[in-house]
């Protein structure tokens, strides 16, 4: 599904930005979305606190 009809940025290319580390700032950055009419900025934000919060946590943030 497109979530930036203005860059043509796919919700896919935002869960695998995600996966790969990248913070809302540098997904904006890299791909462009909310950055030229802004609508998808809000939707774009919510995707990615969704996905991190679907992804299992790391292994090494577990303090021993």
């Amino acid at each position: 599904m497109y979530v930036c009809l203005c860059k043509a940025v796919t919700q896919q290319q935002i869960e695998q930005a995600v996966e790969q580390g990248d913070s809302y700032a540098q997904i904006r950055q890299k791909l462009g979305v909310g950055t030229d009419c802004g609508c998808c900025g809000q939707s774009a934000k919510q995707m990615v606190r969704e996905h991190i919060s679907r992804m299992p946590p790391c292994e090494f943030a577990v303090a021993s």
